[in-house]
């Protein structure tokens, strides 16, 4: 019997470190399919990137490349910026123009509907959204030739001009702005009142919530959207703002 039982314990534990160890190799399939698919996501906005610079130097342009993370200061004296990557690249840039100069986005790396499709169960395949650009990779050259001949013109989109102690900040919020405190698990405290063209001013409205949030109709399909607001028409020069967590 002390034998018997001895044999059996050897197969339950010879099965149990067979699942374990099929298990980790699964694991380890997942692992590598997504270090694949990253490492992929910047082989191709690499390549975007000097697609693009090929473009630009066949068109004898004169143009100078910067790294986001390299430029802090306005742009001045050039016509065209050209951003590569995504939203995120283009509204980091918007930051530092005034409405004398147009920006084209370039979306590098377009979300795939048939991979996310095809690996959802496994990881997020999802891409770029690139809502706010207007090119991506594949079609860049015939925008920007379509640009430089005038027969694409850009739009005028609305933004947000903020002051802080009653100073104007630098930048004007192509998105959104949000009043919070530093620490999100803190509560923020603040009045305000809304005034909409020449109309009076609102009550005045005391909170006690999360933060404040107020974006333009490019951002209302941004976090605003995700809050709960509602998508706004893209060319329209209203703002909307929302509360949120109450306490």
């Amino acid at each position: 019997m002390a034998a018997a039982a001895s044999d059996l314990m050897s197969y339950k534990s010879g099965r149990l470190r067979a699942k374990d160890s099929s298990s980790s190799f699964l694991h380890r399939t997942v692992n590598t399919q997504i270090l694949n698919h990253l490492d992929d996501r910047c082989r191709v906005h690499n390549e975007g990137i000097t697609f693009c610079q090929d473009v630009l130097r066949r068109k004898n342009l004169d143009f100078e490349p910067l790294f986001r993370n390299n430029i802090s200061q306005p742009i001045h004296g050039v016509d065209l910026v050209v951003t590569v990557g995504g939203d995120g690249t283009l509204l980091q840039a918007s930051h530092l123009l005034d409405n004398s100069i147009p920006i084209l986005g370039v979306n590098s790396d377009p979300t795939q509907p048939q991979e996310v499709d095809e690996v959802c169960d496994e990881f997020d395949a999802t891409r770029s959204t690139g809502y706010l650009c207007a090119a991506t990779v594949a079609n860049f050259e015939q925008i920007l030739e379509e640009v430089l001949e005038g027969k694409n013109k850009p739009w005028e989109l609305a933004r947000i001009s903020a002051k802080l102690n009653d100073k104007p900040l630098p930048a004007f919020a192509l998105n959104d702005v949000l009043i919070s405190h530093p620490c999100p698990a803190t509560v923020s405290r603040f009045s305000f009142r809304v005034k909409h063209d020449d109309q009076k001013w609102s009550s005045l409205v005391n909170c006690r919530s999360s933060g404040l949030r107020i974006c333009t109709a490019a951002g209302s399909t941004a976090a605003m959207l995700s809050a709960g607001g509602f998508t706004m028409p893209i060319s329209s020069s209203d703002l909307q703002f929302m509360a949120w967590g109450y306490c």
